[in-house]
């Protein structure tokens, strides 16, 4: 165990955004360089490899499905349970339908610890296993837990670092925020998103490293190498306003200026003033027909048990699936759960252009079913063209087809990203930034808007569902050319 040395004190004066945006450029630091990052993230994939099995749901230990409704659920009555989930959407091309759902009606942390190293912003990072990984290891925040591991529910280890985040009054909060998992897959989860600042010495433990903002956006770029939770929590960092044009200048490249002025650095209204956007939003959720009720499992119309998952009778949208984990340095050891495990690679996408020199981006308000106000913002695109088989073509998603067509001089994002592995088997999005033409319109239900303004909306609860947040975090990562 290493211990960092004593940071010292951000000047009072240096913008947060600045702070950020100097981090976002750095790529070496007396911490490490971005080659030693490759190397450590490579050591620690190799040695808290996992082995990951595949069981059949009604051999999972410490787990049983409910005699009356079917519901799965864990023995302690803690962590989560797979229950169904009935849902109307009146006039909708599909109005009605039955599916699985996670409920987990507790609020579990994801946690960054920030510290200034060199007088550059660094991130306490972790390595961690998780069993639905697509590769086992990926770069996780400081804390990831959910209430009932940082409780000891699962009767192991203590959670390393909670208590930065659990005490956090003694430091410096720079975000603390409820934010929503995916709608489609969760009934009404939430996890408090933190970033907390700390001036004081830190025990680096095992399978944990300082990164800058920099390293961490190189290995976004890559497949399956940054969490969900880590991509999510970045998203709500303040990174615009003043300050932001000092540590990243704008360059000969047109669209990375356009990105720069769109967080803030010379325009403060976009398209659409904020007020509208809020309205936008609010009538959305007012407006909005869909009803969700949890009901028994086996009351789920469509979904069966075979071969020891729970699967729909098409063979498309996603099973519900039991594992046994052995793995390391992880609060446990050996456990077995269920996983929701998505067939194919879905398809998540911004659409921009440049309104007056401000990047913009296209969002959907878009109601699901397990969303806390129904209605949240998402990307211009969002969803599995693989389920649009067994669906009426007016369901399929508007501008679908556009970003899958688009040249790669349009493409300005494109990496292979996993959901989060804690609950989601193999389940991977293509996440895709696409230039759209200058002349695009804005058709019912969508709005251009600019960074700022999402970033002001990320100081809030359910305003960005994940998969916007992760798109968010993408994009910054396009920000500053790191050196």
């Amino acid at each position: 165990m290493t211990v960092s040395a004593l940071p010292a004190a951000a000047p009072a004066h240096v913008p947060t955004a600045l702070r950020l945006a100097r981090s976002a450029a750095t790529l070496s630091t007396s911490a490490g360089t971005a080659a030693d990052c490759d190397q450590w993230l490579a050591e620690c994939s190799e040695r808290l490899a996992a082995e990951v099995e595949p069981v059949p749901l009604d051999e999972l230990a410490g787990w049983h499905r409910r005699p009356d409704t079917g519901d799965l659920v864990h023995e302690s009555g803690r962590f989560f349970s797979v229950e169904g989930l009935s849902v109307e959407r009146p006039g909708a091309a599909v109005d009605r339908w039955c599916q699985p759902v996670i409920n987990q009606p507790e609020t579990g942390i994801l946690g960054l610890l920030m510290t200034e190293i060199d007088g550059v912003a660094h991130f306490l990072m972790q390595a961690k296993m998780e069993p639905g990984n697509h590769n086992g290891v990926q770069l996780s925040p400081t804390v990831q837990a959910t209430r009932s591991n940082y409780t000891g529910a699962h009767r192991g280890r203590p959670v390393p670092y909670v208590e930065y985040f659990r005490d956090a009054a003694r430091h410096m909060v720079l975000a603390d925020v409820r934010q929503s998992e995916q709608g489609a897959w969760f009934f009404r989860k939430r996890n408090r998103n933190m970033v907390v600042e700390v001036r004081e010495p830190v025990a680096v433990r095992d399978g944990f490293r300082w990164m800058t903002l920099g390293q961490i956006h190189r290995l976004l770029a890559l497949d399956d190498v940054v969490n969900m939770d880590s991509r999510t929590v970045l998203s709500c960092l303040p990174l615009e306003g003043p300050g932001l044009d000092q540590g990243a200048p704008a360059g000969p490249d047109a669209f990375r200026t356009a990105l720069l002025r769109s967080c803030g650095a010379g325009a403060d209204e976009g398209a659409h003033t904020m007020s509208s956007v809020l309205h936008w939003i609010s009538d959305a959720r007012s407006t909005a027909e869909l009803r969700s009720r949890i009901v028994p499992l086996n009351q789920a119309e469509g979904w069966h048990t075979e071969g020891g998952r729970i699967s729909h009778e098409s063979g498309l949208f996603f099973d519900v699936r039991g594992v046994r984990v052995r793995g390391r340095g992880r609060e446990v050891d050996q456990w077995t759960q269920p996983l929701v495990a998505a067939g194919g690679t879905g398809v998540i996408a911004f659409l921009t252009r440049s309104v007056d020199g401000v990047l913009h981006v296209l969002v959907q308000a878009k109601d699901e079913p397990g969303h806390n106000d129904t209605v949240e913002l998402a990307p211009t695109v969002q969803c599995n063209p693989r389920n649009y088989a067994v669906l009426p073509p007016a369901a399929r998603p508007a501008f679908l087809d556009e970003v899958l067509a688009a040249g790669p001089e349009r493409v300005r994002f494109d990496a292979v990203l996993s959901e989060e592995g804690g609950r989601f088997h193999h389940t991977r999005n293509r996440y895709l930034v696409v230039e759209a033409d200058d002349d695009q319109g804005e058709p019912p239900g969508f709005r251009w808007v600019t960074l700022r303004q999402l970033t002001a909306l990320l100081r809030h609860s359910y305003y960005l569902g994940v998969e916007a947040r992760s798109l968010v975090a993408c994009l910054r990562s396009l920000l500053v050319v790191p050196r």
